[in-house]
């Protein structure tokens, strides 16, 4: 497989321009699959509050379900760069807040860095705290799902000229303040282009065209596991929807028929000692059950 990737390592692909792969994951086995595929980058994402645990949008998603999920995908990834999200509200009420939150992922989940939605004064301070203390942080632009309420739903982020200049100077910003790449998510491909072009770090799209350094799909999306909803910009490679729902059928009907398990799927217990246990269990009294203590 090579070496660990790095932060690095994802600014020399960009250099090389060799694109970057990314992809989300929640558990072990997952982050194993994606590690020996040669996934760059392994986002435990806040997708995973409606991806796996049913909500309706990422705002549910607490810092513990997050936490425990990436220890998950740190035990599997042996060397993808693991990023841990910030779930809403772990960050927002202040730096000392944000650092502990961060802190948590890198010290006790052991992710390698967090992301954080947003360009804000706020964030800008919290991001130059983490790079000062060693913690990379990776940013997100454009349609940032932690504020869909305030965007007023999924929509299309920087549709004119001015909004696309106010996306680059805050691309601009994280940069400034360390940011090791950036997630471009459902922004026109000749803004994300434009972006890209004029920074020094890794841009990431997510629905923002084909020009980004890489970029990063759910992986349950691009499996078809997830099929609550299906975004424009996600390409399904597989349907495991339905290859599962098949396999379970197919399960349930072998065992209501008795064609599940075969002897070559049990135990054999020798004929002698069966001959004995039988003899065994008839010479004893039979046994009357009662509902008395």
């Amino acid at each position: 497989m090579g070496k660990a990737v790095s932060t690095l390592t994802l600014q020399k692909y960009k250099e090389d321009g060799r694109k970057i792969v990314c992809l989300t994951a929640y558990d072990y086995s997952t982050a194993k699959i994606l590690d020996r595929a040669g996934v760059d980058v392994i986002l435990v994402g806040d997708s995973l509050a409606m991806v796996a645990l049913g909500h309706k949008t990422t705002h549910a998603v607490t810092v513990e379900e997050m936490l425990h999920h990436t220890k998950a995908v740190t035990r599997g990834a042996e060397f993808a760069l693991v990023v841990a999200d910030l779930p809403f509200m772990s960050y927002q009420v202040d730096i000392t807040q944000a650092i502990t939150n961060a802190g948590r992922f890198v010290k006790e989940a052991q992710a390698q860095a967090v992301k954080l939605e947003g360009a804000s004064e706020h964030n800008i301070q919290i991001i130059e705290r983490l790079v000062s203390m060693g913690i990379p942080v990776m940013g997100h632009l454009g349609f940032t799902p932690q504020s869909i309420h305030g965007l007023g739903g999924t929509r299309v982020q920087a549709r004119n000229a001015d909004d696309a200049l106010k996306l680059l100077a805050e691309a601009k910003a994280l940069e400034k303040a360390g940011v090791f790449a950036v997630v471009l998510e459902m922004v026109p491909t000749a803004v994300a282009r434009a972006i890209a072009k004029r920074l020094t770090i890794p841009v990431i799209g997510i629905g923002a065209g084909v020009d980004c350094d890489g970029q990063i799909l759910v992986t349950d999306d691009l499996l078809g596991k997830y099929v609550d909803f299906k975004p424009r910009f996600v390409r399904r490679y597989a349907s495991l929807d339905e290859v599962c729902t098949e396999a379970i059928r197919s399960y349930a009907q072998d065992v209501m028929s008795s064609a599940f398990p075969t002897d070559t799927e049990s135990f054999a217990f020798p004929e002698e000692e069966e001959k004995q246990l039988l003899k065994k269990l008839d010479a004893e009294p039979t046994k009357q059950f009662s509902n008395s203590p």
